[in-house]
């Protein structure tokens, strides 16, 4: 599952990035805090494997320990697509040929169904619909699916998509016809955040 920390974290993991590896002694010198803050801070990114301890011994001393960031800690210090994500999408919309334009467009929307496909095989509708929900929670998204209605509902509780359609809506459409791909029946953008719901609700439409 896709590992998600708070600010606070994101600058603890960066100052400790910067020391490269350090004692709690002088992560305390470089963060003003106490032993048992830094300690405690510590013992839960390491739960959560984004900082490795490390036992050094030197000469004749008793062994102490360094912490680190781990190779995860570094990609999820670097996982910051949004701003790559919008300039992307903002050069294929300037695009002038259209034809071009369009098969772009279609194989990145194949691309995400076939990312999504791999773990959506189940023989019901109802079962696609919770790898689904699972498989974009893996991805941090907030994302329940609703079934006490006439028809289910995969509920989004924030928009991954949401600087770029802001202003360009066609980026709902394309997740839409992601949904519909990867589930194998019609989708309808029934509320949206957009509109100022506070969720984009797609609603099954089962024939």
């Amino acid at each position: 599952m896709r590992v998600s920390i708070d600010e606070n974290d994101r600058s603890f993991l960066l100052s400790l990035n910067q020391l490269k590896s350090a004692t709690i002694q002088e992560i305390c010198e470089q963060e003003g805090v106490t032993a048992t803050a830094v300690r405690q801070r510590l013992v839960r990114l390491q739960g959560l494997d984004l900082i490795a301890r490390t036992q050094v011994k030197e000469g004749r001393g008793r062994p102490h320990y360094v912490y680190s960031v781990t190779s995860l800690g570094m990609r999820l210090l670097g996982d910051n697509y949004a701003e790559l994500a919008n300039i992307l999408w903002e050069e294929l919309k300037a695009i002038d040929d259209e034809d071009l334009r369009c098969r772009l467009a279609t194989r990145i929307q194949t691309a995400l169904v076939q990312q999504y496909s791999r773990s959506v095989d189940a023989t019901s509708l109802q079962g696609r619909m919770e790898q689904l929900k699972q498989a974009l929670q893996e991805r941090g998204f907030v994302v329940e699916i609703d079934q006490t209605g006439p028809l289910p509902i995969l509920r989004e509780h924030n928009c991954p998509y949401h600087d770029i359609a802001s202003g360009d809506s066609s980026i709902c459409e394309l997740e839409q016809r992601v949904f519909e791909r990867v589930l194998g029946t019609k989708m309808n953008l029934a509320e949206c955040c957009l509109d100022g719901h506070h969720c984009c609700e797609f609603e099954a439409q089962i024939s």
